[in-house]
């Protein structure tokens, strides 16, 4: 499931992040690269344990908390805390998987990679190239998203970020272990949950609307991992 989620943060947000991005400080990105993706991996990310990546972090989780859209795609109960990057001058991200756990810097926990996000920090007309291209059953599909919007895509797809040509493609990143795990069955509650949203809003009968929220949430309750 590809998920898009517009406007994550509010251009006050994107003002501040790209303000604060602006004067950090930057390392080589693959710090944060497993074995394997070290050797396609040319970016440049911000320190996981620098102050701007915790305060920056902590204004897209309130924003994640906040976001009715991403809650019912994701289902989240684990996220791991957001990281940024930035590809300029034919920076690019070869063909990779990310790993299946990803620990949490700093602490004894660790994150199942059930989703990745990407929220995009930079308009499409900053920069050229650096489209992220998913791949899955359907095809490859390349993101390139104004800045404020995320998509959400399986942990496990195959992906790339194109070379960047022209410009600053400045991104947070990070991933999301769902409630529930299957990728199918997180795609069927999704579509039943904007249904019943859209039933709402058109339907004066509250028990019918009642009743295939009875079947939602039986639903999540046996799928669910918790």
């Amino acid at each position: 499931m590809l998920a898009r989620i517009p406007d994550i943060l509010r251009p006050a947000q994107l003002v501040e992040c790209r303000k604060a991005l602006a004067t950090t400080d930057w390392v080589d990105g693959r710090v944060t690269a497993g074995h394997r993706s070290e050797r396609v991996k040319n970016n440049l990310q911000v320190p996981e344990r620098h102050q701007t990546a915790h305060r920056l972090g902590d204004m897209i989780l309130t924003a994640l908390e906040r976001n009715p859209l991403f809650l019912s795609a994701a289902l989240p109960l684990k996220i791991v805390p957001p990281l940024f990057n930035r590809y300029e001058g034919g920076h690019a991200y070869g063909d990779h998987v990310d790993g299946a756990i990803r620990p949490v810097t700093g602490t004894p926990h660790r994150v199942r990679t059930d989703l990745s996000a990407t929220l995009f920090l930079s308009a499409p007309d900053e920069y050229d190239g650096g489209e992220l291209v998913v791949t899955d059953t359907y095809g490859a599909h390349r993101v390139k998203l104004p800045a404020g919007d995320m998509i959400l895509y399986p942990g496990t797809s195959l992906h790339r970020v194109e070379p960047v040509t022209r410009g600053v493609r400045l991104a947070s990143f990070f991933w999301i272990e769902s409630m529930v795990r299957e990728d199918s069955q997180r795609q069927l509650l999704f579509d039943f949950d904007t249904a019943i949203q859209q039933l709402a809003a058109t339907v004066a009968e509250n028990r019918a609307i009642d009743r295939l929220l009875n079947v939602y949430h039986n639903l999540l309750r046996y799928w669910a991992d918790t």
